[in-house]
């Protein structure tokens, strides 16, 4: 008798004797989980490569290369993980091209190459942002989903109970205890979610910042580079 009752609360048995709807919202906290796991792995890559890029190229920025030479290596094998490569060929780009204009003034010149570098900056942050909303709503919907399984479960337990003639904690338990599980797949679902989102809009936020300070940075040189050229 104890054996049958360990047997019917096992976990398989709670989820496959669950009501249509209860199983319904299980399996769309399931397929979230799974989804948001897989945009965690590839976050997490993507920003360890993008960190690691912006490090080594800023490396290669500071060591005193020709700017030139600089861009015709960027051009010549593009890094697409690499932001800053990217915000570095826009600015670069538009420099040349507008030096090369004959009655352009040098206030012109470094609008111009501000402008350029702020589209470029702005592309790198949709980047760094996408994923992060999917995240964010698992994170904030997934208890709400598993709470209305649990409540649409024990509403069934409930009504079941006004069948019966002796209402035990037998047949009260295998109700509630399905129901319950709706609720644990939700905080499963949410948790990491939650946590990965957080992390992910630090750790891009804070490569955002390291941008704008490399792009403030480079307009400062180029600033004396194209008054010194003027003088």
């Amino acid at each position: 008798m104890e054996a049958n009752a360990v047997d019917h609360m096992s976990m398989w048995s709670l989820i496959s004797n669950a009501s249509v709807v209860v199983q319904l919202v299980m399996l769309i906290l399931v397929a979230a989980s799974i989804t948001s796991w897989v945009m965690i792995f590839q976050r997490g890559s993507l920003l360890r490569a993008a960190r690691s890029s912006l490090e080594a190229f800023e490396e290669r920025f500071w060591s005193g290369i020709d700017l030139s030479k600089l861009y015709r290596q960027a051009g010549s094998s593009p890094d697409p993980d690499c932001g800053v490569e990217q915000i570095f060929r826009a600015g670069f780009k538009e420099f040349s091209r507008l030096r090369q204009q004959t009655g352009v003034s040098a206030d012109a010149v470094m609008d111009g190459v501000a402008r350029a570098m702020r589209v470029a900056i702005s592309r790198e942050e949709e980047k760094l942002e996408q994923s992060l909303p999917f995240l964010a709503t698992v994170g904030s919907t997934s208890p709400y989903i598993g709470l209305f399984g649990t409540v649409w479960g024990i509403m069934n337990s409930f009504r079941g109970l006004a069948q019966v003639q002796q209402a035990t904690l037998a047949t009260v338990a295998p109700g509630i205890a399905e129901a319950l599980i709706a609720t644990a797949i939700g905080l499963f679902a949410a948790i990491p979610a939650v946590i990965a989102y957080n992390r992910f809009a630090a750790r891009g936020e804070a490569l955002i910042a390291r941008y704008y300070t490399f792009a403030d940075e480079f307009q400062a040189i180029l600033h004396r580079k194209v008054h010194t050229s003027d003088e």
